[in-house]
């Protein structure tokens, strides 16, 4: 065989692998799609103080694994402690108001019936004193006293009663239902309120990371200072629209980290994105702007799936570790060949 006959061979070997790898890519795409686009995530909180003050402690360390209710660190209570003797001041003072109200009150009801009874006394005098004089039986000075007194006597009974009614008023219910009472009460809940702010807490499982936190900080309310990052491992991946046509939730996947070469760890759909970035549009009043592209074939757009682990990680993997992720369809054939391909690239991570 000559030289070129040779070559000639080469070339047609060479164009039919090629033509064999570029039929397996699209035959895989459709049928075991993969996606190197994929990564570890967990909930990252930001916890932030609602009060503000210096950080007095720090209970934690970075990389410290925290319960749910652990006190993270604590601002100064010297400042909420003396708002809380205020409130309980306040409170205490209410009490005694309204204790002298009803001392108040019970010294204004005696006075209204003595009122009552004085003015009783005059009108029935000035009605007495109208009838003589009407007989000629005294003299119109003394009636028209009479009558002016039984008018005094009114106006001061009717001043009784509206004296006794402010009080009243002022007094409110006495029960819990006391104004006054719910008033200082309230401000006592608050300033308890702010005093249990003092002492930060974990609001889930988590571990403490990249801490910076040190005793003497000024700490603003809603203001982050510690992340926590959750226990609860999320997979996510990316995939081309129509790689996900044939499957759905609980569909099943495998997965291979990078941290983890050569081993492949069972995993399922748990959920599929409802939509990505590009598909979100604002009401800010600016009219629509077309997408312009000079391509004749456009980039594929990629939707984001959630995983659940099935298999059981030896050591737990950092938020961010990256991962390939590969879609397992129905049939022994394919589903083998799909553990095939994720095994191949997973031995790859040794090298790179």
């Amino acid at each position: 065989m000559t030289p070129d006959q040779k070559f000639a061979r080469w070339i047609k070997h060479s164009i039919i692998l090629f033509v064999l790898t570029f039929a397996y890519f699209l035959v895989a795409d459709l049928a075991v799609p993969l996606t190197p686009q994929a990564m570890a995530t967990r909930t990252v909180t930001q916890v932030a103080p609602q009060v503000n003050g210096p950080v007095s402690k720090v209970y934690v360390h970075t990389n410290q694994p925290v319960k749910q209710g652990d006190v993270l660190f604590e601002i100064d209570t010297q400042p909420f402690e003396l708002a809380v003797g205020e409130a309980r001041l306040q409170l205490a003072q209410a009490i005694k108001n309204n204790d002298q109200l009803d001392a108040s009150i019970a010294a204004a009801e005696a006075k209204m019936t003595a009122s009552e009874i004085i003015a009783e006394q005059k009108v029935r005098e000035a009605n007495r004193l109208n009838t003589l004089f009407q007989r000629n039986g005294t003299s119109r000075q003394l009636r028209d006293d009479a009558i002016s007194a039984a008018t005094a006597a009114k106006a001061d009974l009717t001043a009784a009663r509206a004296s006794l009614k402010e009080l009243k008023v002022n007094r409110g219910a006495e029960d819990d239902t006391n104004i006054n009472i719910r008033v200082a009460k309230n401000k006592l809940e608050k300033a308890l309120l702010n005093l249990s702010y003092t002492q930060v807490t974990a609001r889930h499982d988590g571990v403490i990371t990249n801490l910076q936190l040190e005793p003497g900080t000024y700490a603003a309310a809603g203001k982050p200072l510690v992340a926590l990052v959750d226990t609860k491992l999320d997979i996510i991946a990316d995939f081309r629209e129509k790689s996900l046509r044939h499957f759905d939730q609980h569909s099943k996947a495998l997965i291979a980290f990078d941290s983890r070469p050569g081993t492949v760890y069972a995993a399922e759909i748990s959920s599929l994105d409802a939509g990505v970035s590009n598909g979100q549009f604002s009401a800010d009043g600016n009219l629509a702007t077309p997408t312009e592209s000079n391509r004749w074939v456009r980039d594929a757009q990629r939707m984001r799936l959630h995983l659940t682990m099935q298999d059981t990680l030896e050591k737990p993997l950092p938020a961010g570790a990256r991962a390939t992720v590969q879609l397992v369809p129905d049939g022994t054939l394919l589903s083998w060949l799909a553990f095939a391909q994720i095994k191949f690239l997973s031995t790859l991570h040794y090298i790179y």
